[in-house]
């Protein structure tokens, strides 16, 4: 599952709305799947949840 993409919608926490974002996919350590991006308006790490690996 190296670099593996996700492109969809992400909630900025900053901008209080939902942004299109292009991330990569990580197992965090209780193997959750996360998208992770960067905000395209105002720069914050945006985070989404996937499901299980």
């Amino acid at each position: 599952m190296a670099d593996t993409k996700y492109e969809g919608e992400y909630y900025c926490v900053k901008c209080k709305e939902k942004r299109h974002a292009v991330g990569t996919v990580v197992v965090n350590a209780k193997g959750t799947r996360m998208a992770k991006a960067v905000c395209p308006e105002c720069g914050t790490n945006l985070n989404r949840i996937l499901g299980k690996a």
